[in-house]
């Protein structure tokens, strides 16, 4: 059997635009993906901790410190909300009993810049 898990997250990403007039996605800084694994149209969960808003997006490339919610997503957030952006992976569960996950935590600052490990 599969089980979907956790494979990684942005957390405390930031807005910094919203651009209602796109055929829809999120795009991210391409620093912040590679970080976090995210291959460019990946489908990927977002939670927006300003207003409890929780969507199903795919991921298109971005510059430094971008966090752009576009189309229809634009309507989920506005610029300054705290987002995480999750991204999961199926896996055969025996996998699973004989290596728990270990997924991929990627703590960011104000500016979408990753932290240093252990600081927030």
């Amino acid at each position: 059997m599969l089980r979907c898990i956790l494979r990684a997250k942005i957390h405390m990403a930031t807005v910094t635009e919203a651009n209602l007039f796109y055929e829809g996605s999120i795009t991210l800084d391409k620093a912040l993906m590679e970080a976090a694994g995210i291959l460019p149209y990946e489908q990927v969960q977002v939670s927006n901790l300003s207003n409890g808003e929780r969507f199903e997006t795919y991921v298109i490339p971005g510059t430094r410190g971008q966090v752009c919610l576009n189309g229809p997503t634009a309507r989920k957030g506005a610029v300054g909300d705290k987002l995480i952006i999750f991204s999961y992976t199926w896996v055969e569960e025996s996998t699973l009993r004989q290596a728990p996950p270990n997924p991929l935590i990627i703590k960011v600052d104000e500016e979408n810049r990753p932290c240093p490990e252990g600081s927030t």
